[in-house]
């Protein structure tokens, strides 16, 4: 192998290592500022697109552990290879690829050492991302306290709505 595509191989593979999941894709060409809008949305979410040539991803997938059939696809070939939050990089990477139409492929995923197929990485991607869970979490632990508070506050106003009707009747008296 040349000096060069074994660079580009352990880099690959130095990535999927890395990396707490990947997307792999078929990809098509896009316009260069859609590209760009696609990489600076992944980015948000601690996550990154590349395009790599067929057989040095199954080569660099194959020496990290693993494997995923690629010899079916014709095409590009792209990876997201996302760092940290696995659910927000994937719903970034399914929102985006759903509002741009045909643009990309789901071929296969891998998530934590597991490999998932591309309904499993669709379905992943509509799971609620950690703040949208903790924020679901603090609204259960917080309704029964604003119920509570509400009962009261509503037996106070009917209170002084009594008291206050009863003066003015006493008044009109």
């Amino acid at each position: 192998m040349r000096q060069e595509k074994q660079l580009l191989l352990d880099e690959i593979k130095e990535k999927i290592d890395t990396s707490k999941a990947l997307i792999v894709t078929q990809y098509k060409k896009s316009p260069p500022n859609l590209s760009w809008y696609f990489r600076e949305t992944l980015r948000k979410s601690d996550s990154e697109f590349e395009v790599v040539k067929k057989r040095i991803l199954e080569k660099a997938i194959e020496a990290s552990g693993f494997s995923i059939d690629l010899k079916s696809v014709k095409g590009n070939v792209g990876v997201v290879f996302i760092k940290e939050n696995t659910i927000e990089g994937t719903k970034a990477f399914c929102t985006f690829s759903k509002e741009k139409g045909n643009l990309f492929t789901i071929l296969s995923g891998r998530y934590e050492e597991k490999i998932y197929s591309p309904d499993d990485v669709k379905e992943l991607s509509k799971l609620p991302t950690k703040d949208e869970m903790r924020a679901q979490f603090l609204g259960l632990l917080e309704a029964p306290m604003s119920q509570t508070l509400s009962v009261m506050d509503s037996l106070l106003t009917s209170v002084m709505h009594c008291l206050e009707n009863k003066s003015k009747e006493s008044n009109q008296t």
